[in-house]
């Protein structure tokens, strides 16, 4: 049977549209999959993949009506087992055979080959390829362990089964019919209690007939466009309504935009099976009320996309995307403006009340307000943000921080968290630190102190901007480090896939604060000040807080630089070392990585390794600069002299190089200590007898590892 175009579809009751995504692709893949593990597609056999808000399906060309025979080689078992001494099968060699189906099988009829050291007892056996109806069923049966499914039903069938009401099934949202066709062929297969045929049902309102046959496989899209007016594919569905909207747009004028959020379009596309967007308005007064707020109410409550002007700024207009294309749209339209405009006013109305109070007057209530039940309230908190955005201004310096970035980011502390209180940011949380420099700037407070009580929550999430003003990246650093320290210290540290506070993301962003905003603050003190902060409330010791937290940001810092392409041995290279500064680390490990490039790199990777591994067996340790001294009327061999004159020649440029952040011109420096290296390793003897000799060519080693290991453990190159 030649191969022939596969159509599945399973018809449900509305899916969840933020997951329908998802559902869609594990639907298609597991599909897909499961069948050439049957053996049943073609090396050319592909998959188009269906997902509306009520149907799941898949196409797939080039499926087998039967999958062809196997030729195998079973391995039976040793022969000094599968024989006795005459020759003869023993009875384990009988029951093996026969629970293999190989009963009939002669003795002579098996090979002898060598199975490593002995000898094995093989049998040739041809399997039967499945036919499709078979391997389809173990496809769809094993497809339903693998959907994504936010939240499984429970419900009974009412058709289709001996007892109707009484046997239940699981899924995710109550499947109405399957269609499983090859080519024109129904495949005899059952999911969810149903049994496969060849029909469905078009849009809910606008389906040409209450049941659509579909023919064939290859016409599915075709009649379920023409007949039953839906847009089977997600991505063609997307595609239009992105069409439509710029179109919409394009109507308006040029100074109109639509919002670009791909999850918004994402989750419409998951609402609707054939999309018509529409035009529609509410009043201009609306517009006082902060856009954020605005956009933020009719994205999340009535997945609408708002209308920008040129300039980014909010318009009276926006867009709809509806499910239906009636002659006359002015009702849809209509009735989308009347939903919107109470959700518009409740917004102005929670404005202008929460704009009756100073954020200072609300600072009081935040002692009222639990952050966490070890740690106390929000006022608590706002005390011990206060004291480190003191601390870090006393370890920036006077000349990195002015006396006035000092008090406006002494008061952008004191003030971050008193949004809290506003009836905006209750209603609409994810407003928190917007509404509060809203509400600053109304009050007359300095821009920099409301774009740092915005910006002390930055970055939120990957790809995010950080504070855009010292003030800010002061109040965010001590709010992240705060939240950092007191959570692990309560032990609410991140366990497994488990981050419920999300302390990974706040340890990636006091990394990214530290490096984006090149802050030249030593990781040590900065957490051992936080946990001072913190005063009796912790339940693990300082020390041992440190080195956890320490480890923690490591983790993320070597994780990041690893999705920047770099390799595990390059970023262990300088992570290993434990930097303080978190600021130098990306350049250390740029630096490391065009070192790598360098021709004489591998060996001198390989002799600091070298000599890393001899002076840790005599316990020296070379983390300090100028450990053992070098006494130069003991160097008595050329090789070890030509080596001192090179170090003494190269380490001041190399080091020069260091101390202006040009790690790679330090690196590519020490390349001229290959040659002198390799000779003072094949001609000197570091291990001699005598005993001044043996220490201070230790000594000269000792100063090279340092030289050689202070961008990065070179060692950990080869």
């Amino acid at each position: 049977m030649k191969p022939e175009n596969l159509l599945i579809e399973l018809l449900v009751e509305e899916l969840p549209p933020k997951a329908l995504k998802k559902i869609g692709a594990a639907f298609v893949e597991a599909i897909f999959s499961g069948l050439a593990e049957q053996g049943l597609l073609s090396e050319k056999s592909q998959s188009t993949g269906y997902a509306t808000p009520r149907r799941l399906g898949v196409l797939i060309n080039g499926v087998l009506g039967k999958a062809p025979d196997k030729q195998m080689k079973l391995k039976i078992m040793p022969v000094s087992v599968a024989l006795d001494a005459h020759g003869q099968a023993t009875n384990a060699l009988l029951k093996k055979l026969q629970s293999l189906g190989l009963g009939d099988v002669q003795v002579s009829e098996l090979q002898r080959e060598m199975d490593g050291k002995s000898e094995t007892l093989f049998c040739d056996k041809v399997q039967p390829g499945v036919d499709l109806a078979f391997g389809l069923q173990i496809s769809l049966n094993g497809m339903l362990g693998k959907l994504p499914i936010p939240k499984v039903m429970s419900y009974q069938l009412d058709k289709g089964c001996e007892m109707p009401g009484w046997s239940t099934v699981h899924f995710v949202r109550p499947a109405q019919s399957l269609i499983a066709l090859h080519a024109s062929n129904i495949v005899p297969v059952q999911l969810l209690g149903l049994d496969a045929g060849n029909q469905t049902m078009g849009h809910r309102f606008e389906s040409l007939q209450q049941s659509i046959t579909i023919t064939s496989a290859d016409e599915y899209e075709h009649l379920m466009l023409e007949q039953g007016r839906v847009v089977v594919g997600f991505e063609r569905r997307r595609e239009l309504i992105e069409l439509q909207l710029t179109a919409k747009a394009q109507e308006l004028g040029a100074d109109y935009f639509p919002l670009k959020d791909n999850a918004l379009l994402d989750e419409v596309c998951a609402l609707v099976e054939n999309p018509n967007v529409l035009t529609c308005g509410f009043e201009a007064e609306y517009l006082q009320v902060p856009q954020e707020c605005l956009i933020l109410t009719m994205k999340a409550n009535q997945k609408y996309f708002p209308l920008l002007n040129k300039d980014g700024k909010l318009t009276n207009k926006f867009l709809v995307v509806s499910n239906i294309s009636p002659l006359d749209p002015s009702a849809v339209i209509q009735g989308n403006e009347r939903v919107v405009r109470p959700r518009l006013a409740d917004a102005k109305f929670f404005f202008d009340q929460d704009k009756k109070k100073t954020l200072e007057s609300r600072v009081a209530g935040l002692s009222k307000v639990v952050y966490h039940n070890l740690l106390g309230t929000q006022s608590e908190r706002m005390e011990r943000v206060c004291l480190l955005v003191s601390l870090l201004s006393d370890q920036l310096g006077a000349d990195r921080v002015s006396a006035e970035q000092r008090s406006n980011a002494l008061l952008a502390a004191r003030l971050a968290k008193t949004d809290l209180l506003t009836d905006m940011v209750s209603e609409f949380p994810e407003l928190q630190g917007i509404m509060g420099m809203y509400y600053a700037l109304h009050e007359g407070i300095a821009l920099d102190v409301a774009h740092a009580i915005e910006d002390h929550y930055k970055p939120r999430f990957a790809g995010d901007e950080t504070a855009r003003t010292l003030t800010g990246q002061l109040v965010a650093l001590a709010d992240k480090l705060e939240t950092l320290v007191g959570l692990y210290g309560t032990g609410q540290g991140p366990s497994g896939d488990k981050d419920p506070f999300a302390l990974r993301r706040h340890a990636l962003g006091i990394v990214r604060m530290l490096v984006e905003c090149d802050l030249p603050l030593e990781l040590t003190p900065l957490l051992m000040q936080a946990c001072k902060a913190f005063g009796k409330k912790l339940k693990v010791s300082q020390e041992e807080l440190v080195v956890q937290i320490k480890a923690f940001i490591y983790d993320r810092m070597s994780s990041s630089l690893k999705e920047q392409g770099y390799s595990v041995r390059e970023v262990d290279a300088v992570i290993s070392q434990n930097p303080e500064l978190l600021s130098q680390v990306p350049l250390r490990v740029k630096a490391v990585h065009e070192f790598g490039l360098l021709s004489e790199a591998p060996a001198l990777a390989a002799a600091n390794k070298r000599i890393g591994n001899i002076l840790k067996k005599e316990n020296i340790d070379t983390s300090i600069e100028g450990t053992l001294k070098i006494n130069t009327s003991l160097l008595h061999e050329s090789a070890e002299i030509d080596l001192y004159q090179t170090l003494v020649r190269i380490v001041p440029i190399a080091k020069a190089k260091w101390e202006e952040k040009q790690f790679g011109a330090a690196l590519v420096a020490l390349a001229a200590l290959k040659g002198p290296t390799d000779a003072f390793f094949n001609k000197v003897m570091v291990n001699d007898p005598n005993e001044e000799l043996r220490k201070n060519r230790l000594a000269l080693l000792s100063t090279l590892h340092f030289e050689m290991n202070r961008v990065a453990d070179l060692a950990r190159l080869t």
